[in-house]
């Protein structure tokens, strides 16, 4: 444990859960309401037809599609914007070569 971690602790279908992180105060509340929000649609969608762990099972695989669908996402954005400051650089030393 680092020196900036801290016990967390927090309640998900009645169960509690800890942990250490480093996480802000704001990432923690982003972090659970995402995860309440996705667990608790799912044990409504399927009422007593899921046990806790797979709801969260479910939870995990739904966080895990999002995150690799943004870290895509962030490759192209990043991909795309390296072309464009190469595109730009061409064009200001073609400018000032002209000159």
């Amino acid at each position: 444990m680092s020196e900036t971690e801290r016990l967390v602790k927090f309640e998900l279908l009645g169960l509690e859960h800890k942990f250490y992180t480093a996480a802000s105060e704001e990432e923690l509340r982003a972090i659970f309401s995402l995860v309440r929000q996705l667990v608790e649609t799912d044990s409504q969608q399927n009422t007593g037809t899921l046990r806790v762990g797979k709801v969260a099972i479910l939870a995990c695989l739904n966080i895990a599609s999002r995150y690799v669908k943004l870290a895509n996402e962030f490759e192209g954005f990043k991909r795309d914007s390296e072309e464009r400051i190469v595109r730009l650089n061409e064009e200001i030393r073609s400018k000032l070569l002209s000159e």
